[in-house]
């Protein structure tokens, strides 16, 4: 399969995940600060932190469903579907956190919170399993196995050559 929305041959969506999952884990680590004694700023941060993550969540959704409509039927149309489904919950369930914060005069975290944060970044854990196993899936034909330079095609042993882009 190739994705549509690709940069330099590697599709998009992959990298996008990335943002909004370490920025989900920001805001816990953040609320988780706050509800334990730190600074009130902290619960303010990790709200501003949340909602940076649902903005990328939503550009990584965006591209993710343009994805969908290139993979084959069967397991691994239901494993995408899947994958999607459970980044939506986990965004979901920050929106809904971010959403009773809104009006909160200071944005704050409370137990209760940060307990739904933990079960979102659950969900999204499950998320990021099944979606290393789509890109596993469809990169096993490209896929280089490597743990030294020496095992890279066309690298000469312990020297790195940089090769300027064709125009």
């Amino acid at each position: 399969m190739q994705s549509r929305l690709r940069v330099q041959g590697q599709p998009i969506q992959p990298m996008l995940v990335t943002f909004p999952y370490g920025l989900f884990v920001c805001a816990v680590v953040f609320d988780l600060t706050d509800v334990l004694g730190g600074p009130a700023f902290l619960g303010e941060v990790g709200y501003w932190t949340a909602v940076a993550a649902l903005v990328a969540a939503a550009l990584a959704a965006v591209a993710g469903m343009v994805d969908l409509w290139d993979v084959p039927g069967g397991r691994t149309r239901r494993t995408a579907i899947t994958f999607n489904l459970l980044n939506l919950a986990m965004a979901g369930l920050f929106l809904l956190g971010c959403l009773i914060r809104a009006d909160a005069p200071q944005r704050g975290a409370s137990v209760v919170l940060l307990l739904t944060e933990v079960v979102a970044l659950a969900v999204g854990g499950v998320g990021v399993r099944l979606g290393a196993r789509l890109v596993r899936r469809f990169d096993e034909g490209r896929r280089v196995e490597a743990t030294t330079f020496d095992a890279l095609p066309g690298v000469a042993s312990s020297t790195v050559e940089v090769v300027p882009p064709r125009p």
